[in-house]
Parts: C-alpha cells; structure tokens; sequence
C-alpha cells in the first residue's frame, strides 16, 4: 500500500459511495446515493464507485451500475455479513487509504451516521453529517443558489475554478442553510440524508456494463474487538413515509381531535392513491403520533408526487422536509400560514369540514 497522505490533495481522484446492504439486500438509499453521485462524477468528469460489504453479496452489486456506477468493489468477508463499526471502520479505512477517492459519500441511515464518523477521524479528513444538497461544479452550485436561497448571486463574487464539494445542511436548527467544504483534506466526505436525493431510472443496460471486482479483506475474526452473537429483530409495524407516492401530514391543527383527523387523513390518503400519514413535529412531541411519521428536519425528509398538509403551519423545519415535493397541498385555517409560501394548492378552511369535502370530490373524479 502507497503511502497515506489525507493533505496531499491531488493525489485523490474519483467518487465514491458506500452502499449499505443488509441480509444481502441492497437498501433504497444506494440506488439515491448512487445517482447522485452520478451527477458529482458527471460535473467533476471522473469515475462512479461503489463500495459494498458483507459476505457473499456479489451476485447483488451490479445493480448498483443500473443506477449510474461505473464500477463496484465488492469487499467479501464473512466477518462483514452483519455490520459490525470495528470490522466495517478497517475495510473502509483500508480501501480508501489504497484507491484514494476524492469523495466518499454514505447515507445517513444508523449505519452510516454511525461508520462515517469513525472512518473521517481515522481517515484524517472532514465530514458533513446529514447533508440534502451535493455540487462539485460551480456554476450548477450557484445556479443552485439563485434559486434556493436569498442571496444576491449576480453581485457576488465566487471563485469558479473552486472544485471542493460543496456539501449544503440545515443549520442552526433549520433557520438557514449552511454550505461545507473540505479544501484541505481528502476524501470529502458527507453522509446524506435519506429520501432527498432523487433516483435515477434503472437502467438495465449499464447493469450488464458494471465493472464488479472482488476484493478478500482476509478479516482475522480473532483480532476484532466486536462480535455479534445474536440478532433479534423487534417485530414492529412502521411507517414508509420516505418511500410513498403520496403523504397525507397533520399538524397542530389536528390536536383537537387527532384520532378523527388521522382517519380522515389516511381516507384522504388512500382516496389519493394509498398514501401514508404523517405529522409535524409538535403531535409527536405532544405524544399523540409516533416518531416514525414525523416529516420535518428532525424527522424524514419525503418528496412524494404528492404532499398534503392538513393544519401545520409550515415552521422552516417542516418545510425543510417536504418542499421538494412534485405537488403540495395546504389546508389551514389561517391562510396565513408559511406553510401556503411552498403549497402549490392551498384552501383556508377547518380540516375537518374541508377534508370530506376533498374526499367526496376526487372519489366523484375517479
């Protein structure tokens, strides 16, 4: 192996993205991973790779190339079947510190909010957490700017030739937008938060084109501090809010009566075409939703074809996970509400009047 040199910048080429499997199950967050790095090696002219662990999982990688990688690297071990953060840290760590990629992306799942820390400090590099925008180009990056941000970009001045990634999160408790880069280190890294970058259509084709190669880490099991004994899966019932066409969320407005307006949602939901229901923020701390329905910075961040959004006010937080939505939907009371600032539709009116009425007209429609 070459010798190490996080500083030594220009010696690191190429993206990559650390694709989560689990049971030998490619999880929904790499294929959005995997196109969004598509766009980052398009702008920065370079090669896609994905890096997958666990043991015998070969036959699952070239999936992956269906959705924009050129290559996948296949660490093979049975060590790596069930993740461990020792066994995964040292196969990260030991790929990155041979290949030298200038971007290793993960998801933000529990998994990776929990390996990419580790593998950044031993790494010696930076690492955004929970990122929802990613750009290498500069002109994409400020045309991204002009339209999702008050500042002035035609009286700016921005160094162009600037090809760090830009790695942009909600800061200060969503109250702005922080864009991070890493210009003295390599890899950047980031771990991107589920359900905001949008996935490319799969291609069979560039599947068939995928370069997979197999790597043998040699894991002596004996040297690992970690080991699972048993995994015991909890048998619980959750909601796919992250994974739905159309969310149907109730907020503060609800409160009066929440049971009734979460029926009524999930009628209205399925009336729309077998939607889920969310909530805002404020049921859920109030102990009336449960947290796996929460949309919001905090919570999930959805882009539905369609969102509904059934008396919350649109406090920047919720928005934050929700605005990208194809199509929003507002009911409120108060019409005025920042939550009608972001809704393509929006009605002023009680939830619980406005709703049936909702219902009975697009059941009419059908």
């Amino acid at each position: 192996m070459s010798e190490y040199n996080s500083s030594a910048i220009e010696e690191f080429s190429g993206i990559w993205v650390f694709c989560e499997q689990r049971d030998g199950k490619l999880m929904p967050t790499d294929f959005e991973l995997i196109s969004e790095g598509r766009k980052i090696a398009d702008q920065r002219g370079c090669e896609l790779t994905g890096l997958l662990l666990g043991s015998d999982v070969e036959g699952i990688a070239a999936e992956l190339g269906g959705y924009g990688a050129d290559k996948v690297i296949v660490c093979d071990d049975p060590a790596l079947k069930v993740y461990t953060n020792e066994a995964y840290t040292n196969v990260v760590c030991d790929m990155v510190k041979e290949r030298k990629p200038e971007v290793l992306l993960f998801g933000a799942s529990n998994i990776g909010r929990d390996l990419a820390p580790r593998c950044a400090a031993r790494l010696h590099t930076g690492l955004t957490a929970d990122c929802t925008h990613l750009d290498i180009d500069m002109n994409t990056y400020v045309d991204f700017l002009d339209k999702n941000s008050n500042v002035d970009v035609a009286n700016e001045k921005f160094k162009m030739e600037d090809v760090n990634l830009k790695m942009t999160r909600p800061a200060f408790g969503g109250h702005l937008m922080a864009t991070i880069i890493c210009p003295r280190f390599r890899p950047c890294m980031s771990t991107v938060r589920p359900g905001v970058m949008k996935k490319n259509e799969y291609d069979s084709a560039a599947a068939q084109k995928c370069a997979v190669e197999v790597v043998k880490p040699g894991i002596d099991e004996k040297e690992l501090h970690e080991k699972v004994l048993e995994v015991v899966k909890e048998a619980k019932e959750l909601v796919d809010l992250v994974g739905a066409d159309v969310v149907v969320s109730i907020g503060n407005g609800a409160s009066k009566d929440v049971e009734k307006a979460k029926a009524l949602a999930q009628e209205l939901a399925d009336a729309l075409g077998g939607g889920v229901v969310g909530s805002s923020r404020a049921l859920v701390d109030a102990g009336l939703m449960s947290a796996d329905r929460q949309v919001g910075q905090t919570g999930k961040t959805v882009h539905p074809k369609v969102y509904v959004a059934l008396g919350i006010s649109g406090a920047i937080q919720h928005k934050a996970g929700m605005q990208n939505s194809e199509l929003i939907i507002a009911v409120n009371k108060n019409g005025s509400e920042p939550i009608f600032e972001v809704a393509d539709y929006g009605l002023v009116g009680d939830l619980f009047k406005v709703v049936p009425e909702m219902i009975t007209a697009i059941k009419a429609a059908k």
